[in-house]
């Protein structure tokens, strides 16, 4: 299972390669304190992180002067649904704000 390391306890891992380790990838973040780098034609994607990994940066860029597109500022976008449809997502976040 080849992964380069990022910085730290980061790892990164094509799209493809990470839908079909998924509940491993999952039990690295949570059991095992990594994070995970989820990249498509090498450049990243998204993060898995612990919901711990989370709230602290949610805390710190609640710290923080607002920032555009921060992690508590998630909002739904039209293409999401046909996503979400197209590779098989089952969860979405909510936030916990007023919508």
């Amino acid at each position: 299972m080849p992964r380069s390391k990022l910085d730290g306890m980061a790892y990164e891992i094509p799209v493809t390669q990470a839908r079909a380790e998924l509940a491993d990838l999952i039990n690295r973040v949570v059991y095992g304190g990594e994070r995970v780098v989820v990249t498509r034609h090498g450049k990243p994607l998204v993060a898995l992180v612990s919901a711990a990994d989370l709230e602290r940066l949610e805390e710190a860029a609640a710290a923080q002067e607002p920032i555009a597109g921060s992690v508590s500022q998630v909002h739904e976008v039209p293409s999401a649904p046909r996503e979400r449809q197209r590779f098989g997502i089952a969860a979405e976040y909510r936030g916990t704000g007023p919508s």
